[in-house]
């Protein structure tokens, strides 16, 4: 196999790589191994385990964004103030690599006030970008931590992160909500949801309870509570995130299913919203990135 370049997304709990021939997709592998199992250890092992079968005798470039260049990460990759184009700076050099890689990672972008940070997201913002010159609007990026963010003339005004993933998690795994709680879902049940909460956010808490109540007392199926549950939390976060969003144009980029979740939300408010697959983006920004590191060599 002729690789000619690595693209990795090392996130948190996860590393996904892919080997590259311009911008075709030669193979891909993922493991476990994310920056929080790998703090203060070995991320070339981990990252050589998984592309050591697409290595010659080298060297191949590369390409990584996200929680690898964190200060816990392989190598700490300093943010870009916004306003600011999603990649504006040459990624770092990992230093004192094996031989038959060269490996780069893309620094992430931060804002001042409110303060807020974002890493991995600016390599899938620029892949985004990359196919809509001259797109101007509202990016939603949803995950563990959603990402709101405006774009102008090519750049990120200002974003902000909502931690709405990992509150459904916390809520769904460790709260009382785990016994009214499971796999399964409702479509109108969600939508009702959102509904509720985007139009009272502020009697969010009550209608969390309200989900073990009905439980306890009516026997509510645990998925239409999980469908719920998700509504709750997006439509408080809709609420607080509608100067973002009303009358903006609108893209979604993520997983399929949690992309999905979040347009069919904007969508119940009369929203127009394009959805962008997550990992085409994050190829799309890296091969950006590596361009990059080419024109500076």
């Amino acid at each position: 196999m002729n690789t000619e370049w690595i693209a990795a997304d090392w996130g948190t709990s996860h590393l996904r790589v892919w080997a590259m021939q311009g911008e075709a997709v030669l193979d891909q592998a993922k493991s476990d191994r994310g920056m929080a199992r790998l703090a203060g250890g070995d991320f070339q092992t981990a990252l050589l385990d998984l592309i050591g079968g697409w290595l010659g005798s080298g060297p191949v470039d590369v390409m990584a964004c996200g929680m690898v260049g964190a200060r816990q990460g392989w190598v700490e990759a300093p943010y870009s103030a916004v306003p600011s184009t999603p990649v504006p700076t040459v990624p770092i050099r990992v230093p004192n690599t094996d031989s038959r890689i060269r490996a780069f990672v893309v620094p992430g972008l931060k804002q001042n006030n409110p303060p807020d940070v974002m890493r991995g997201e600016e390599t899938q913002i620029a892949g985004f970008l990359a196919t809509r010159p001259n797109w101007d609007g509202v990016l939603c990026l949803p995950g563990t931590h959603t990402k709101w963010v405006q774009i102008s003339a090519g750049e990120v005004i200002s974003f902000r992160t909502f931690m709405t993933g990992e509150l459904f998690e916390l809520l769904r795994g460790q709260s009382v909500l785990k016994h009214s709680v499971a796999d399964g879902w409702d479509e109108d049940a969600f939508a009702d949801a959102v509904a509720n909460t985007l139009s009272k956010p502020e009697q969010l808490a009550a209608r969390l309870f309200g989900l073990r109540a009905a439980d306890l007392l009516q026997g509510q199926d645990a998925g239409v509570a999980r469908a719920k549950l998700s509504g709750l939390l997006i439509g408080a976060e809709l609420a607080a995130t509608r100067p973002y969003w009303l009358g903006q144009q609108l893209a979604t980029i993520g997983a399929d299913e949690v992309s999905h979740i979040y347009a069919k939300a904007l969508q119940q408010q009369g929203a127009v919203v394009e959805t962008a697959n997550a990992t085409q983006t994050t190829l799309a920004g890296l091969s950006l990135a590596r361009n990059l590191t080419r024109q500076t060599a």
